[in-house]
């Protein structure tokens, strides 16, 4: 049994059965079967552009069957191309099919997800997660850059992200028809 994060070997490929298996403490992703450490905890900013966000949803989503969902939140993604199986904790996810929810989390692609980057992981969501996320059909993709209040979305067309053009007032969903929310709502922080 596995009981410290010390005891794997962070050159081998794992899988979905391995990273189930595991009893530490420590918040790990495992990205195309290798192990990803995780941020130190998220600042402030972060946090309050991560809750903003995630009230802007939940209140849409109301009257919904769809669910928004917060990190810490497992999203599991199957080995594509054989690069290996995939476990992302995204800061916010929406799921539009409620059966991909499970006991462990959410087995398969949302359909919407959120990254608000911290600092130090900026060329990992921008690298390696948009071609994972791209891979597995996420069919809308934003990435929030916190410090220069800036939001990245990109939308899946014919199996490609292509970016979204954003008005500098808003930011509107093409999955959640309907979903608009106020820049200044987001980026309303106290934190730095």
């Amino acid at each position: 049994m596995i009981t410290s994060i010390d005891q794997l070997d962070f050159s081998k490929a794992y899988t979905f059965k391995d990273y189930l298996s595991w009893k530490f403490t420590e918040r790990v992703e495992l990205l195309k079967g290798y192990i990803a450490r995780m941020s130190p905890a998220a600042t402030s900013k972060h946090q309050e552009i991560s809750s903003n966000l995630h009230f802007s949803l939940a209140y849409f989503l109301q009257k919904k069957t769809y669910k928004v969902i917060a990190a810490p939140f497992d999203v599991y993604l199957p080995s594509i191309k054989g690069d290996g199986e995939t476990v992302v904790q995204p800061d916010l996810c929406v799921i539009c099919d409620t059966s991909k929810i499970k006991k462990q989390g959410c087995v398969g692609s949302p359909d919407l997800v959120i990254e608000v980057l911290s600092l130090g992981n900026s060329r990992k969501e921008m690298g390696i997660k948009y071609q994972i996320y791209e891979q597995a059909g996420v069919k809308e993709y934003s990435v929030v850059f916190p410090y220069e209040q800036v939001i990245q979305q990109y939308i899946l067309q014919d199996g490609k992200f292509q970016i979204f053009p954003l008005s500098e007032n808003n930011v509107k969903s093409i999955v959640l028809e309907g979903f608009e929310v106020d820049m200044d709502a987001i980026f309303d922080t106290i934190g730095e």
